[in-house]
């Protein structure tokens, strides 16, 4: 059984061979404009696992960043909804999106990244771990 997910109008649509290598938030703040809220959900897929089953994401190239590695943010031309990012320094993975798949029951951050730029009334939970910057 595979896990899917699709975008807000559900023109991309997409599945994996298996559940997520990783969970996360990212609090950095392109992460919070690109989703226009307080923090990115993330889960990290091997990209062999990841699917497109429908539709073509389109591409922006965020290389403004505070790490100084360009991120392409993937996401739908129609709706707006993010999809997935990837980062050239970890071409093996790609950060899906966790409010896109089909089922969120499962989401559970394993850590937290660039906290130190998280907004003031968001609080993370204990035995989380969160680092103030992103660890790589």
């Amino acid at each position: 059984m595979s896990t899917t997910g699709q975008c807000l109008c559900g023109k991309i649509k997409y599945s994996l061979d298996n559940p997520p290598a990783m969970t996360g938030v990212c609090h950095c703040k392109n992460c919070q404009r690109q989703a226009g809220s307080a923090f990115s959900t993330l889960a990290g897929v091997p990209v062999p696992e990841f699917h497109i089953n429908h539709g073509q994401p389109k591409l922006y190239k965020d290389a403004d960043t505070d790490s100084g590695d360009a991120v392409e943010r993937f996401f739908c031309g129609d709706c707006g909804s993010p999809i997935y990012s990837k980062v050239p320094s970890q071409a093996e993975m790609i950060y899906l999106k966790t409010g896109t798949l089909d089922d969120t029951s499962e989401f559970a951050p394993q850590f937290h990244v660039w906290s130190g730029s998280k907004q003031n009334w968001v609080e993370l939970a204990e035995g989380v771990p969160a680092m103030p910057k992103n660890p790589g």
